[in-house]
């Protein structure tokens, strides 16, 4: 009797903390909810950015739907803050929310639209220091739309084929009017005519692969750091190549290197910006007026975090290209905070061409066919970053 009591005691001990493991991870389970704080619709220059705030990291689904057009956005284990409110665009012509059916749980966004559109790109924002909100940040375009099929579920759509428009390379020859550059130690070759000249023969062979280029300069003029950064935004620029000769007192240093922007200055531009009072038109033409600081730094900072991924991408077939055809400095993929690479939107490299302050460099750059074959390679590098499939797919 005694061991058959011990017994039932170790199975009741045994049931007793199963139940209470049970409990704790339904507990657990049930606190993970994510609560919908806010939505937000800000307009852009083609469609609408909708953000959602919410306590955890969301697992949602979104899609398209026509007949009529509508974007829906499927929340799972979500619950509502407060009811949320959506204002009517040019673009949503109505709201509603309800729960998920056949007894999922969760929530479901339904956004009426007046035309179809696209689901352009679509990410998630971990919290920002100081911030406990997760993200989801969703772009909405009418560009290039295409008529939803009747299918239930339209996965989401990317803009038009890239091949259907030429990719646009701005150059950036460094320098220029009273502002000489380098100047060479030997031939007193200025930077600003070498960059020119090199400007003039890459546009011609980045042409030449049906690129569509334009440069900040095409003529011995001065124009200053930002300017040249506003100019490759209004051209809305795929790719910015700035263009430069290096120059050191020592003279035996040569070698061809490329910058991009270093992490920590994007950090602290990110920053300025978004302290900027006109913000309407820092990344894709989009209107920040109705975010709140925190958002518009986030999404600034995320731009810029984009860019500079690209950017490396870019450098690294730079060299890989240029090392088979002349020399490079040890570590050619160098990280510095130059004014002209901190477009937000736009990937963006500085190379430096060579060493005027080297006999032998300043001389091979005074020669076109030293620069035609500068040239080649930095075209070759261009035609296998925009095949990337990672960058044709962001395009």
């Amino acid at each position: 009797m005694k061991t058959c009591h011990l017994i039932n005691i170790k199975n009741f001990f045994r049931i007793a903390v199963w139940a209470i493991c049970f409990c704790l991870a339904f507990a657990q389970g049930a606190s993970a909810s994510n609560v919908i704080k806010d939505i937000r619709l800000g307009n852009q220059n083609d469609g609408v950015r909708i953000v959602l705030d919410g306590s955890e990291k969301f697992a949602y689904d979104a899609f398209l739907l026509g007949n009529p057009s509508r974007l829906v956005i499927d929340l799972k284990d979500a619950v509502w803050q407060n009811a949320p409110k959506v204002s009517k665009n040019n673009i949503i012509s109505g709201f509603r929310a309800a729960d998920l059916s056949q007894g999922k749980k969760g929530k479901r966004l339904v956004f009426e639209l007046k035309n179809n559109a696209n689901i352009k790109r679509k990410f998630m924002l971990e919290p920002q220091a100081g911030q406990k909100n997760w993200r989801l940040v969703l772009d909405l375009s009418t560009s290039g739309t295409v008529q939803p099929s009747k299918a239930p579920v339209i996965k989401t759509q990317a803009r038009p084929s890239p091949q259907k428009r030429k990719k646009i390379v701005v150059l950036d020859p460094g320098h220029g009017g009273k502002d000489p550059g380098a100047i060479g130690r030997s031939f007193k070759t200025y930077e600003k005519n070498i960059t020119l000249s090199m400007g003039q023969e890459l546009k011609r062979q980045l042409e030449a692969k049906g690129f569509k280029v334009y440069m900040t300069r095409s003529t011995d003029i001065f124009i200053p750091l930002r300017k040249r950064v506003a100019i490759a935004r209004s051209y809305h620029a795929d790719l910015f190549i700035s263009l430069h000769a290096d120059s050191t007192l020592n003279r035996k240093a040569q070698g061809l290197s490329i910058y991009t922007l270093s992490e920590n200055a994007s950090d602290k531009e990110a920053e300025a910006l978004a302290e900027r009072e006109n913000k309407a038109d820092i990344i894709d033409g989009m209107d920040f007026s109705d975010n709140s600081p925190e958002i518009n730094d986030v999404l600034i900072s995320l731009s810029q975090n984009d860019s500079r991924n690209k950017s490396s991408k870019f450098a690294g077939y730079v060299v890989n290209e240029m090392k088979q055809r002349v020399k490079l400095v040890s570590n050619a993929h160098k990280f510095a905070g130059f004014a002209v690479l901190k477009a937000p939107d736009i990937p963006s490299v500085l190379v430096e061409l060579g060493y005027l302050s080297n006999y032998s460099e300043e001389k091979f750059l005074r020669q076109p066919a030293y620069r035609k074959k500068l040239g080649e390679a930095i075209t070759k590098a261009v035609m296998r970053y925009f095949n990337d499939p990672e960058v044709a797919s962001a395009l």
